[in-house]
């Protein structure tokens, strides 16, 4: 009898425990994917990313070439200069010269299918010859068409058939930790991929180009990978690649720089049509400083510290110490977007310009030119 008032007594206590276990997991159904969770874990691809990039190779490859250069150089004859006798006999006279072909290599991309290919201008500068491999083992003559010495490209033209261009990406899009990547020629091995991440987007002042708003990665770019794509993780062309930070001497640091598809493709666009790449002229200069704002946090500011007298913008009424906020009604705080913004501006446009002169906004419009003494091609 005892037992069984044990028993009567412990199990209202056990029960209730049990009903509000049940009611628990019946308001709170986490709780039961929790357990699930704890016993079985499952992975999907979208948690770790695509196992194999083969398929966004095989979609941009047969678009990237291989690129042979040749050029005549003339010097001095080694076999004279490397004698002491020799150098002071011809030291005052014409020392014996020497024709050679010097060859370099590179790479190149494929962006239409009437045979237009986009590459690195150091790359065929002052060639006398220019051969391309393609893809599939078929190789021809180049033909230039035109250079932008400002972002270091070149425009070349094939004759050939059945040439399948590379697909466009959006370099806008593209973030930091984005998988890319490069298809080129180096060291003249071949055709090959190598793989990284962004870095950064819209690097500049590293003094390679004139205009710089590069695409910085990690992927293995060498000699040779010039002029070659940079793509994203579905085969798009995000980039051309242009330089290495090489300060070791060693052939990569894992810090490469590509000019981005659209600049690529607006210069391009231009130098088919004008022969030439037709940069527009404002005629002031600015610098980046930070002012402290009342939050203490420093802010950016784009500040006018020069203009050229009877530049557009001269005539518009800027003038120094303004505060340039927005070009065309985008706000810019920083070089690279403002650099951005001018590069896709045509000649003979409108443009707008947003800026703060003391606390007072004021709305400057002019239209924008070509340089001085510029001799456009029509």
């Amino acid at each position: 009898m005892n037992l069984k008032r044990l028993l009567q007594f412990a199990g209202w206590p056990t029960a209730a425990g049990v009903i509000i276990a049940l009611l628990a997991m019946l308001v709170f159904p986490q709780i039961r994917g929790q357990h699930a969770n704890a016993t079985q874990s499952v992975v999907t691809n979208e948690d770790v990313g695509p196992v194999s990039y083969a398929d966004a190779v095989s979609r941009a490859a047969p678009a990237v070439v291989n690129i042979y250069t040749a050029k005549k150089v003339i010097q001095r004859d080694p076999n004279y200069n490397n004698n002491p006798y020799y150098r002071r006999l011809y030291k005052n006279s014409n020392t014996p010269l020497q024709e050679r072909m010097q060859k370099t290599l590179g790479s190149g991309v494929i962006v239409d299918s009437s045979g237009l290919i986009l590459t690195n201008n150091h790359v065929i500068n002052g060639a006398d010859k220019i051969n391309v491999l393609l893809n599939d083992g078929r190789y021809t003559s180049a033909e230039l068409v035109g250079v932008d010495t400002e972002n270091d490209l070149a425009v070349l033209k094939i004759t050939l058939e059945n040439l399948f261009p590379i697909t466009l990406g959006q370099p806008n899009a593209m973030r930091v930790g984005d998988v890319v990547l490069a298809i080129g020629n180096p060291f003249g091995v071949g055709q090959s991929v190598s793989q990284g991440i962004v870095s950064a987007m819209g690097r500049w002042g590293l003094g390679i180009n004139n205009s710089e708003n590069f695409i910085q990665t990690d992927a293995a770019v060498n000699p040779g990978n010039s002029g070659g794509a940079l793509i994203d993780a579905h085969g798009n062309l995000i980039g051309i690649n242009t330089a290495i930070l090489d300060e070791t001497g060693t052939a990569s640091v894992g810090i490469s720089f590509a000019v981005p598809a659209d600049t690529a493709i607006s210069s391009l666009k231009q130098i088919v049509q004008y022969g030439e790449v037709r940069h527009i002229w404002l005629g002031f200069t600015v610098s980046l400083k930070y002012s402290e704002t009342p939050t203490t946090l420093k802010k950016s500011e784009l500040v006018v510290t020069s203009i050229e007298n009877g530049s557009p913008v001269s005539d518009a009424g800027l003038e120094e110490g303004d505060v340039l906020t927005h070009i065309n009604g985008a706000e810019v705080s920083d070089i690279p977007t403002a650099k951005k913004l001018i590069a896709n501006i045509q000649v003979g446009s409108e443009i707008k310009f947003r800026v703060l002169r003391g606390n007072k906004p004021i709305e400057l419009s002019f239209v924008a030119q070509l340089p001085p003494n510029s001799h456009t091609k029509t």
